[in-house]
């Protein structure tokens, strides 16, 4: 769809995504168009899956969350079977808040959200290892968060818009 979008579409995204409590008539004014159009172009984007969904972000340390981890993960064996096997039981542990199959001697890099170390210890005994797939889990606890987002890195679309 990057060839349908325009630096209208592109402007619309770009507010959205940093707050999709806007109003329609507030983008609107913000990237030059009536309601009608702005509501239209933001249908069209959300029919065509550009936009999956809007939510709200909260802040996890408030929440008492104050333990992260980057976890990387090997399979005993990485059969197909266990793979899906593996990524189904992720998708029920909410402790797990990103998970990506990666290349290299991995297979899976994982962000991995609790209270404290004595959770993420509960979580890895009850829960990842219980699961008899895993041979190895090497964790690193997060210090500090230099940069987290979960924009879309839109100026580069814009760029090409604007060469094009």
């Amino acid at each position: 769809m990057s060839e349908e979008l325009d630096a209208v579409d592109a402007r619309i995204l770009d507010l959205l995504q940093r707050d999709a409590s806007l109003s329609i008539a507030e983008i609107a004014e913000k990237v030059g168009l009536s309601s009608s159009p702005a509501w239209r172009r933001i249908e069209r984007l959300k029919k065509a899956g550009v936009i999956q969904k809007q939510v709200t972000l909260l802040d996890q340390e408030k929440l008492g969350f104050n333990f992260e981890v980057m976890a990387s993960v090997k399979l005993q064996l990485p059969s197909r079977e266990n793979l899906e096997k593996f990524e189904n039981a992720v998708k029920e542990w909410p402790e797990v808040v990103d998970c990506a199959t990666v290349t290299g001697a991995v297979d899976y890099m994982m962000r991995i959200v609790t209270r404290d170390m004595h959770a993420y210890d509960d979580f890895l005994r009850d829960k990842m290892l219980a699961l008899g797939l895993v041979s190895d889990v090497q964790s690193r606890i997060v210090m500090r968060v230099s940069k987290r987002t979960t924009a879309a890195p839109l100026e580069l679309v814009l760029g090409d818009l604007k060469e094009g």
